[in-house]
């Protein structure tokens, strides 16, 4: 066993300054939190290459004085607290005494800093915890630090470092989450010379939801406003369809400082519940103020995880919060955000552009097809009539909704604003034997075989939801939405796997506001979301233009399959693989498919049963629940008590 000896201080330091500096966000984080500590109303965040290159913090507080600089790099060397008994009453945003210490130790740090009292600043540079110079400068009001080459002297840290702009978009993060949390400082944050966030300090959280989140998420929102005997809490929520696949959209601060609690992000979604989707997560800015001696902030030096003494009267008051905001509000989408402009005066003759040549043969094709598979299925209607004389022939059925959607590509729409020019467009080059499923064949049951079709008789519909087929001595339960989300889900997939996928452009194109590691993750699956059939341009900061969209999309809406597939790409090991695609499908599938507690004609239900008929696997939708169940006869008599 090797001997026990005291470390170094060279290696403590670094030791230590793993445990607070994580990334280049870690460093920014102490230094802006010191200079909000410092009472500045206006602070400016510059970073270059994702801040490993170099980070300026630049405040107007009260500054350091001469003397007492080269004390702040010390180790627990702080002005917050005296004593331990402090730690119960900390109202600063630090207060441990190793920021600047931790800093130092990993980077080339450069502090300038003058206090009001003070004719001249000073400049004090220290590298790798080496004291390099310390002199007189003429300086304004306040402190600036820079930071460069971060981890220069611990490589094996450096390389964990995730790519320039994924640690930029860490900064964005936090400096959002202060900006929110300090709505009465001026925040500017810079990266690599382009401004990425500006806010103005006159304290209205909205306007910086606005400026960050943009106009969608600004105009959803309901303000929020309880309080109990030791908690207050005001803020805002976003209508339930403001969500996201994460939980990038929930922001919650106590008593300033943003934080991390299973507590709070659970009474919110419990709040929600019922309200959103399964896996979608709301909008909300919260801003608690708590008694510090009901908190324990001195959890983790990273400051983020915190301890309520009061732990279950936070919940139940953010739960009961919540769910009054939503019930209370008119809960509907305003689809047309505009004000609608007055309609103009059609002139009596307007000329119609003619499509192009290809696009007439295609459309001619698609109506042939059509035309002769209805003549087919009339002729085997009316067999089938005759073969059982007793069936009278349905009248006023509605239109085959197959047909009907089938028909869109024949018959220009007329939906406002969109453009239905379609353009045949070449899919990226994944690997489709991937999304191949290992289904079995299961035709032990005939009642979707050819031959069966004459002799299958359909019963009627159940609860709106369920269809009763008849069979030989079986009767069969087909749940409606199931079995039609299979068959939309295997013609996705097929025309997936064949690369054949259609844009439709948008008149006008839908503006989005994204964050810049989503927009890194735009730039880095461009021809990915190309190939899905989306035209995206840049539309200055942090906005993207979208001109075109995926094709036959059946109601979904753009933004939602847009941001789904954002959210998938955007995440630290996010991927725009075959898996990910293929659920996005089935998500597809589900929602532009008929719905349970919805009328369908009998000529949906044949069609659907053909369709079925033709798939490979037609016993469970994409999502594993069963299409159909059967009943035999002799289960049924048995249960009439006909068979003993």
């Amino acid at each position: 066993m090797a001997k026990i000896q005291l470390l170094d201080q060279k290696t403590i330091d670094n030791i230590a300054a793993g445990e607070v500096i994580e990334r280049p966000a870690s460093v920014v984080k102490e230094l802006v939190e010191n200079a909000v500590d410092a009472n500045a109303n206006a602070i400016t965040v510059e970073i270059k290459d994702g801040g490993m290159t170099l980070i300026r913090v630049t405040d107007n507080g009260i500054g350091i004085p001469k003397d007492q600089v080269k004390t702040a790099f010390l180790r627990h060397a702080t002005s917050k607290i005296r004593s331990v008994e402090d730690l119960l009453s900390v109202s600063s945003l630090g207060f441990r005494g190793e920021a600047l210490s931790s800093i130092s130790a990993v980077a080339q740090v450069e502090l300038v800093t003058k206090t009001a009292e003070s004719f001249s600043g000073v400049s004090y540079k220290i590298y790798g915890g080496e004291e390099e110079a310390f002199d007189d400068i003429g300086a304004p009001d306040g402190t600036t630090f820079l930071v460069k080459n971060l981890f220069y002297n611990t490589p094996a840290r450096r390389k964990f470092l995730k790519s320039a702009i994924t640690e930029a978009g860490y900064v964005e993060q936090m400096m959002v989450h202060i900006a929110l949390s300090h709505p009465k400082i001026s925040f500017k944050f810079i990266h690599n010379n382009k401004n990425k966030i500006y806010t103005s300090g006159n304290g209205k959280v909205k306007d910086i939801i606005y400026h960050i989140y943009g106009r969608d998420v600004a105009g959803a929102l309901i303000p929020v406003q309880a309080q109990s005997e030791d908690v207050k809490v005001t803020g805002f929520v976003a209508k339930p369809y403001v969500s996201r696949g994460n939980r990038n959209y929930e922001s919650y601060f106590i008593n300033g400082r943003y934080i991390k609690s299973s507590i709070i992000y659970k009474a919110i979604e419990e709040g929600y519940r019922t309200f959103t989707m399964k896996h979608r997560y709301p909008f909300v800015c919260l801003d608690f103020k708590i008694n510090q001696e009901l908190l324990d902030v001195n959890v983790h030096p990273t400051k983020m995880e915190i301890r309520f003494r009061n732990g279950r009267e936070i919940y139940e008051l953010v739960v009961d919060t919540v769910r009054e905001a939503l019930l209370q509000k008119d809960l509907v989408q305003d689809v047309l955000r505009e004000t609608p402009k007055k309609k103009k005066e059609q002139p009596k003759t307007k000329e119609v552009k003619k499509p192009e040549p290809f696009e007439v043969n295609r459309r001619k094709e698609e109506t042939q097809k059509m035309d002769q598979t209805m003549k087919d299925f009339a002729k085997m209607r009316q067999s089938q009539t005759n073969q059982q004389g007793h069936r009278a022939k349905p009248e006023g059925m509605k239109q085959d909704r197959l047909k009907s959607e089938s028909s869109q590509i024949a018959k220009k729409p007329t939906y406002a604003g969109l453009n239905y020019n379609t353009q045949k467009k070449e899919f990226p080059q994944y690997k489709t034997d991937e999304l191949s499923s290992n289904q079995m064949t299961l035709r032990e049951d005939p009642v979707f075989s050819v031959q069966a079709r004459p002799d299958r008789k359909i019963l009627g519909q159940l609860f709106k939801t369920y269809w009763l087929i008849e069979y030989e001595d079986q009767l069969f339960i087909m749940d409606q939405h199931a079995a039609h989300e299979k068959v939309n889900y295997e013609r996705l997939m097929k025309n997936f796997k064949e690369k054949e996928i259609y844009s439709q452009r948008l008149e006008p194109p839908m503006v989005v506001t994204v964050s810049m590691m989503e927009a890194e993750a735009l730039e880095r699956y461009k021809d990915a979301f190309a190939g899905l059939g989306f035209t995206i341009e840049s539309f200055g900061g942090n906005e993207y233009c979208i001109r075109e969209v995926p094709a036959n999309l059946y109601g979904i809406g753009e933004r939602d399959l847009f941001m789904e597939l954002l959210d998938a790409v955007s995440q630290e090991n996010g991927t725009m693989d075959t898996e990910v695609i293929a659920s996005k499908i089935a998500t597809m599938a589900c929602k532009m498919s008929i719905k349970g507690n919805q009328r369908v004609s009998l000529m949906e239900v044949e069609h659907l049963l053909d369709e079925l008929m033709k798939l490979e696997n037609p016993y469970q939708c994409p999502h594993g629940r069963p299409t159909i169940i059967k009943m035999s006869k002799y289960e049924i008599d048995k249960k009439f008590k006909r068979i003993v």
